[in-house]
């Protein structure tokens, strides 16, 4: 039986999600939809404990799970075409991860370019490594086979990351035969979305942000403070729209003004308070539906909790045959006949 073409992606539930969030995946979350039988996206609860040192850092993680796949649904995720569920929810995961560490050599996880980069920011505060960040690549590669997927949305900055499931699938199925597909890359394009500073990705950690679910005002109020032209002193000083992050976001959110505002900004016929204003207007006119969705979605007592039910009820379809096939295929248990 041939099984159905499927895609997997999981994000780390961060809460209400930003532009840059939109951009950079969930756009491509909801565009797969259409293109593949199948689509399963996860919040990886338990990758988010790898930065979490406390009770109350992680007394957030079921508000930030709600608020997150809040907005993934207004933004078009579409419980009855994917499977929209929490990583925790389907324990199999943790059981593949197990049994993945037995056969993944320990070179290969060291070798990971952001383990040696979170390793050194760990040793300048006087952190200790926890196992958990060791073995972040095995429990990765065990979301994604788990459901036997293989498509994963990645951008190029993560095919690494891929590379490395890609040697645990073929290490396992030399071991122990063929049971899972080698998992292959989409490459998405995702654009880098600069903060409101102009200089770092836009981020909640760098508090750069503009949330997708902000009110008009609050938009208008982060837009506000965003960093255009830095040689730009005065009104009457002609701008350079080519190094200015309002001018980039117009192209997604003002695409119909692009010329209008390169050739007013570049006469200084227009000043960064009224190219500000314009894309607020942009931002808020492209994120109306979104809101509206957003609220009716908010207000339905229990929505966000069935959805995920009954995401994680489906998965769980999944994983459990899957178990199965390792088990058997592990020696782990008889072979039904």
């Amino acid at each position: 039986m041939t099984l159905p073409k499927r895609v997997f992606s999981g994000a780390r539930p961060s809460g209400r999600q930003h532009l840059g969030n939109y951009m950079g995946a969930i756009r491509n979350y909801v565009a797969l939809q259409e293109e593949f039988d199948e689509c399963l996206y996860c919040a990886v609860d338990v990758h988010a404990l790898t930065t979490m040192t406390s009770k109350e850092e992680t007394g957030e993680i079921q508000q930030n799970i709600r608020e997150m796949v809040l907005d993934w649904l207004a933004a078009g995720l579409n419980p009855e075409k994917s499977i929209i569920f929490v990583q925790s929810h389907v324990p199999e995961v943790m059981t593949l991860h197990t049994l993945l560490s037995m056969v993944t050599p320990m070179g290969w996880l060291m070798r990971v370019p952001t383990f040696k980069d979170k390793v050194r920011q760990m040793e300048a505060t006087d952190e200790s490594v926890p196992y958990g960040l060791v073995g972040y690549p095995v429990l990765m590669t065990a979301d994604i086979i788990l459901y036997k997927a293989e498509v994963v949305p990645v951008g190029e900055d993560q095919l690494p990351h891929l590379e490395l499931s890609r040697e645990i699938v073929r290490r396992f199925n030399n071991l122990f035969g063929p049971v899972f597909p080698e998992p292959q890359a989409r490459l998405t394009e995702s654009p880098m979305i600069l903060g409101t500073d102009g200089q770092a990705k836009m981020s909640k950690t760098m508090n750069n942000h503009i949330e997708l679910a902000a009110t008009e005002d609050e938009t208008a109020a982060k837009v506000k403070t965003m960093v255009t032209d830095p040689q730009r002193a005065r009104r009457t000083d002609p701008g350079r729209p080519w190094v200015c992050n309002v001018y980039k976001l117009h192209h997604w959110f003002n695409p119909d003004k692009l010329d209008e505002v390169y050739r007013e900004c570049t006469a200084a016929g227009i000043g960064c308070v009224d190219d500000k204003k314009l894309l607020a207007e942009g931002v808020n006119t492209y994120f109306s539906e979104f809101r509206e969705r957003r609220r009716e979605f908010a207000s339905r007592d229990g929505y966000v909790e069935e959805v995920l039910l009954d995401g994680a009820n489906r998965a769980g379809a999944i994983a459990k045959e899957t178990i199965r096939e390792v088990e058997e295929s592990m020696g782990l248990r008889l072979k039904a006949r």
